[in-house]
């Protein structure tokens, strides 16, 4: 099988991240690295094999036929501007930034559904981390409310994540609604200074109806057990513990340490699902407008 030739937007963390781990597929070759100026992150692509342009948006991917995924690692702002122009040359897309142009995937819980769309939103960080917590509870005793607080290094947010933090918390509260399933959501980010910087950590609260304790803590540990398949810096530091019709439970992850530092879970936990999501869909055959 040849590989599906991709191009990555924004030479940024994720950007450098998703190169590295491209670079280990079986199946997808990063072949374009596109910025908005020169730089030395730019550079660096350069230096692994890739082709790279500087021209900003992405003229230099539509002008490339064989290009047929593109992992959009920009800003909200600029996927609103990419994402049209990206459906038109039948580019399939991987969205990681929050603007949820297409439609939301958690790979372990929804990809099925939604792998026939062009365009596809990773959600957040959090979301990719939590969503399939609140799912699988929701799949046992239905979840009437969801919160979640995610704490981050704040050497970890960079000035993507800094931009974005309105849209970070109102796509992740909708994804644990309409991924995970529950009535209600809400999701609170914590930039945490401490040194040395902190594990991603995310604390999920639930309401639910007729909770069975056995049967959540079963659901909780087959999902984290198919979501470390393609994260495996993820783990379930605290089960889920019941109390009247609460459920909490608390989860880390920590990054592969690629091309960010191990602390910098938030970031790889997107990488992950993004590249898991594309080698799926590309083994399967069954891809968006990249069919």
């Amino acid at each position: 099988m040849s590989k599906v030739k991709a191009a990555i937007i924004g030479p940024g963390n994720i950007g450098l991240d998703l190169m590295y781990k491209l670079q280990r597929s079986d199946c997808i070759e990063a072949v374009l690295m596109v910025g908005s100026r020169e730089s030395e992150r730019l550079q660096k692509a350069k230096a692994e094999g890739l082709a790279t342009s500087s021209e900003g948006g992405v003229a230099a991917i539509l002008r490339d036929d064989d290009i047929k995924i593109v992992f959009d690692a920009t800003s909200a702002k600029a996927h609103f501007a990419n994402a049209p122009l990206l459906k038109e040359a039948g580019k399939f897309t991987l969205d990681l930034t929050p603007a949820a142009v297409g439609p939301f995937v958690v790979p372990c819980v929804n990809l099925d559904e939604v792998k026939a769309e062009p365009n596809l939103n990773m959600v957040t960080c959090a979301g990719q981390a939590v969503t399939p917590i609140v799912h699988a509870i929701n799949r046992v005793a239905k979840v009437k409310y969801a919160e979640i607080v995610s704490s981050l290094a704040s050497k970890s947010a960079g000035p993507g994540t800094r931009q974005n933090i309105d849209e970070y918390t109102f796509t992740t509260s909708k994804a644990l609604r309409v991924v995970g399933g529950a009535d209600r959501g809400k999701a609170i980010i914590v930039l945490n200074p401490a040194e040395p910087p902190i594990l991603m950590c995310n604390t999920i609260y639930t309401q639910v109806e007729e909770p069975d304790e056995k049967a959540i803590c079963k659901a909780v540990e087959d999902i984290v057990a198919e979501l470390q398949s393609y994260v495996p810096g993820y783990r379930l530091k605290v089960p889920p513990m019941v109390d009247g019709d609460k459920v909490t439970a608390i989860m880390q992850v920590e990054g592969a340490g690629d091309y960010l530092p191990k602390y910098s879970g938030n970031l790889d936990i997107m990488t992950c699902a993004a590249v898991a999501t594309a080698e799926k869909l590309v083994k399967s055959g069954e891809w968006g407008a990249g069919r």
